[in-house]
C-alpha cells in the first residue's frame, strides 16, 4: 500500500468514528466550563482540579489574531513573531524595520506602546441560554426572532459592563444551541519587549510552512500595563527549561478561530462549490494587487510585506482545506454522519416533529444566498485602511442615534471601547498603499460583479476606479487621528456634514452595504441561528453533552501528546534541533529563504546545538491557535504553538486523527531560552521568563 493509500485509509478510519461524538482520541476544542475530563482520566490518567484550570484560564491572552499567555508576574506575555507582526509592522518606519531586524528593549523603559493593541484575559463566564433563547416568541417569524435575540444579548452585554467594568460578550456555541456571556479584562496598553528577525521566525518561507521538519524560532513577548506600570499579574505560567519530552501529555489553552464541523451537508457544500473559490478569488486578488505595489520600491515592499505574507498563509490554508472537501471519500462520510444523525431524529416522533425541518430550512435559504455570495465578498472599501476608518465614521455617525439593541453588534455600548482603539490607532496611514489596494480591488469587483452592480455604481458612477480613488485619497485627512477624533467627538452631524472625499465615499455605498447587511442578518443568520438551535437540542438528545462546540475565536482547551509520525515510507521525528537549523541553512547555501540573520551565523559556535528547536504534538488546533501556551501536567509551560502540518489542513471540517499524521507545531521552550541567551544577549528577559529574577 503506498504512503498516500495509507494516509486516506487511515483517515476513513477516522471519519467512520464521526457517528459517536466525544469520543475518538485528541479531539476536540472544549470551552472551560465543559473541559474533556473523561476523556483526560481514561486516555492519560490526568484529572486538573478546579484551581488548575482557573490559572491556566487567568494565565491566556486573547490578542488580535491569535493567542498569547502571561509568563511573569509583571505582565510578561509570550507569543508568536508573526502574531506581533503586525503591531511591529505599525511601530517600523524605512530608517528602522522591526519586522526585518527584530527588536530587543534593554529596559523597561525602553519598551515601546503597540499602536492599537488589545489584549483580553476570560475572568468569567455564564450561560445565559435560557434568556437569550426566550426572545423566540411562538408564531414569530426569524427576522423578527433575530431583532429580539439582538436587543436581548445587547441588554445582557450593557448591564454587565456596566455592573462589572468588564468588556462583556454573549458568544453564540453550537451554531445557536447555547448562548454564554464572557467577561474579559481588557489591557490597552500593550508594549512591545521582544522580537526577533522574521527570516529567523519564518526560516524556510513559503516553501516549510505547514509542513515538518521545521526550524522556526517564531516567538516574541509582550508586556500589559495598568496605570503607565507593569501589570501586576497573579497568574502566570511558570516556565519549563527541559520543555517536553517525546510522548508525554500536553494540554493547550488558546483562541480557536473557527470551524465548521457541526455545518449541515448543504452548508458544507456550500463552501467546497462557491464560499471557498470566492475566499480564493478575494484573497488572490489582494496579494496580487498588494505584490505589484511592493515592486515599486523597497519601502513599498516593507509596507506592504506583512500583509502580503499574512494572505500567501491564508491561501496555502485555504487549498489544503478545500482538497480535502473536493475529495468524495470526505463529503461520502460527511454525509453518512448527517444521516445517521437525521435518521436517529426522525425515528423519534417528538424530535422529529420539533426539530426534523431544521435542515430543510437551511436548505432553502442557502439557495438564497448562493446568488448574493459574490456581493457580500466585494461590497467592501475595507482592503484599504482609510476606507475602513471611513465606514466606521459613516456606520457610527447612523448607529449611535438608535437604543443600544437596535444597533449593529459593533457598535453597542459593550463593543464602543474597542471601536476607539482601531479608530483612534496612531499607527502610520500610508496613502500610496491605501491607493493601489483600493483601486486594485475595485477593479476587480467590477470584473466580478458588473459595472452595473449597486455597490459599483454606488462606489465609481461613470469613473475608472484609478481616477475616482486617487481623487478620493488625494483629497482625504483621515490619515491625521486629530481629525478622526474631531469628526468622532462632533457627533453624528460632524460625520455627515463632512465635505471628505472618502467619508463621501463610505456614504455613496453605505446603502448598498447595509441593505447585505439586512439581509444577512436578518435572513441568512436568523435562520442559521433558529435552525442551529433546532439542530444543536436535537444533536444533545441523541447524543447528550459529550458534543464540543464549534471554535469561535474564544477560550478553548486542547489536549493530546508529544509524538513523531509516519510520512509515505519514511519516519519524521518529534523533534527538531538547532543542529537540524544550521544544516538546512549550510544544505541550501544560505540562499533565501535558508539565510541565516547574520547573529546567528555568528553565534553558531556559542550554541548548543542539541537543543530542542521545533515539535509536534497532536492536540487538535486551527488558526487563532498561533501563539497558545503548551503545558504539561504541572501546568508548566513547555511550548508554544505556531503552525500545523498539511495533513492536518482539512480539519476545519472534520477531525483529523492523529493516525493520519495530523499534527500541531511547536516551538520548544528550551529553543526560547536558548535562543535569548546564546544569540541575543538578552538574559534578563530570560531569566525573567524562568521566574529567576
Amino acid at each position: 500500500m503506498s504512503g498516500r493509500a495509507r494516509r486516506w485509509t487511515w483517515l476513513l478510519v477516522g471519519l467512520a468514528m464521526l457517528s459517536v461524538p466525544g469520543s475518538r482520541a485528541d479531539e476536540g476544542m472544549w470551552t472551560f466550563d465543559n473541559p474533556p475530563r473523561a476523556q483526560w482520566k481514561a486516555r492519560y490518567g490526568f484529572e486538573p482540579s478546579a484551581e488548575w484550570l482557573d490559572h491556566l484560564r487567568l494565565a491566556s491572552v486573547r490578542l488580535e489574531g491569535g493567542s498569547g499567555s502571561i509568563v511573569s508576574p509583571d505582565g510578561l506575555v509570550l507569543t508568536n513573531q508573526h502574531i506581533a507582526a503586525g503591531q511591529l509592522q505599525k511601530l517600523s518606519t524605512a530608517e528602522r524595520d522591526l519586522v526585518r531586524d527584530g527588536f530587543s528593549a534593554p529596559t523597561r523603559a525602553a519598551e515601546p506602546k503597540l499602536p492599537d493593541a488589545e489584549a483580553l484575559v476570560l475572568v468569567s463566564s455564564e450561560n445565559v441560554t435560557p434568556r437569550v433563547q426566550a426572545a423566540a416568541r411562538p408564531g414569530a417569524s426569524d427576522a423578527d426572532t433575530a431583532t429580539a435575540r439582538r436587543s436581548v444579548v445587547a441588554a445582557i452585554e450593557k448591564a454587565s459592563l456596566d455592573a462589572t467594568g468588564l468588556r462583556s460578550d454573549v458568544v453564540t456555541l453550537y451554531n445557536g444551541g447555547e448562548y454564554w456571556l464572557y467577561r474579559y479584562k481588557r489591557y490597552t496598553d500593550v508594549r512591545l519587549v521582544f522580537a526577533p528577525e522574521e527570516q529567523i521566525a519564518h526560516f524556510g518561507g513559503d516553501y516549510d510552512n505547514f509542513t515538518f521538519p521545521r526550524h522556526d524560532v517564531d516567538f516574541a513577548f509582550l508586556r500589559l500595563y495598568e496605570n503607565g506600570e507593569p501589570a501586576r499579574t497573579e497568574h502566570y505560567l511558570r516556565w519549563s527549561k527541559s520543555g517536553p519530552e517525546d510522548g508525554e501529555f500536553v494540554v493547550l489553552s488558546g483562541n480557536p478561530g473557527s470551524t465548521d464541523r457541526l455545518l449541515t451537508l448543504t452548508q458544507i457544500a456550500y463552501q467546497r462549490d462557491l464560499g471557498n473559490p470566492l475566499q480564493r478569488k478575494v484573497w488572490e486578488s489582494r496579494r496580487d494587487t498588494l505584490a505589484a505595489y511592493a515592486q515599486s520600491s523597497p519601502e513599498a515592499a516593507r509596507r506592504a510585506g506583512a500583509t502580503i505574507r499574512g494572505l500567501e498563509n491564508a491561501l496555502k490554508r485555504l487549498v489544503g482545506q478545500q482538497q480535502g472537501l473536493e475529495n468524495p471519500r470526505i463529503l461520502g462520510r460527511k454525509a453518512e454522519e448527517e444521516r445517521m444523525f437525521r435518521t436517529a431524529v426522525a425515528g423519534n416522533p417528538q424530535l422529529q416533529r420539533t426539530y426534523g425541518n431544521a435542515w430543510g430550512r437551511i436548505d432553502a435559504v442557502y439557495r438564497e444566498l448562493t446568488p448574493r455570495a459574490p456581493r457580500l465578498s466585494f461590497s467592501t472599501l475595507g482592503v484599504a485602511r482609510l476606507g475602513g476608518l471611513a465606514t466606521t465614521l459613516v456606520r457610527y455617525a447612523d448607529e449611535i442615534e438608535k437604543p443600544n439593541g437596535s444597533r449593529l453588534e459593533e457598535f453597542r455600548d459593550s463593543r464602543l471601547e474597542t471601536m476607539k482603539v482601531t479608530l483612534f490607532s496612531t499607527a502610520p496611514v500610508y496613502p500610496d498603499l491605501d491607493e493601489a489596494a483600493l483601486t486594485g480591488w475595485l477593479e476587480e469587483a467590477r470584473r466580478t460583479l458588473g459595472a452595473t452592480d449597486p455597490f459599483i455604481r454606488a462606489a465609481l458612477g461613470a469613473q475608472a476606479p484609478a481616477e475616482m480613488v486617487r481623487a478620493a485619497i488625494a483629497g482625504t485627512s483621515l490619515g491625521d487621528v486629530a481629525v478622526r477624533r474631531r469628526l468622532f467627538e462632533g457627533g453624528a452631524a460632524a460625520i455627515r456634514q463632512s465635505t471628505d472625499p472618502m467619508i463621501a465615499l463610505a456614504r455613496r455605498v453605505d446603502p448598498v452595504l447595509r441593505e447585505l447587511r439586512t439581509w444577512q442578518d436578518e435572513r441568512l443568520r436568523s435562520v442559521e441561528a433558529s435552525a442551529g438551535q433546532q439542530i444543536a437540542a436535537a444533536r444533545f438528545s441523541v447524543y447528550g453533552t459529550t458534543v464540543y462546540p464549534d471554535a469561535t475565536f474564544t477560550l478553548r482547551l486542547g489536549f493530546g501528546r508529544v509524538l513523531g509520525y509516519e510520512e509515505d515510507t519514511t519516519l519524521v521525528p518529534w523533534k527538531t534541533t538547532f543542529f537540524g537549523l544550521y544544516d538546512r541553512a549550510e544544505s541550501f547555501g544560505e540562499k533565501p529563504p535558508y539565510h541565516l540573520p547574520a547573529r546567528w551565523r555568528e553565534a553558531r559556535n556559542a550554541v548548543n546545538l542539541s537543543t530542542p528547536l521545533n515539535f509536534v504534538y497532536t492536540v487538535d488546533t486551527i488558526g487563532g491557535n498561533s501563539g497558545s501556551p503548551i503545558v504539561n501536567r504541572n501546568g508548566e509551560l513547555v511550548g508554544l504553538n505556531f503552525d500545523s502540518n498539511q495533513q492536518k489542513l482539512p480539519n476545519r471540517y472534520l477531525y483529523i486523527d492523529e493516525a493520519e499524521g495530523s499534527r500541531a507545531v511547536a516551538v520548544h521552550s528550551a529553543a526560547i531560552i536558548e535562543a535569548l541567551t546564546k544569540i541575543y544577549g538578552a538574559s534578563a528577559l530570560a531569566a525573567e521568563a524562568l521566574g529567576s529574577r
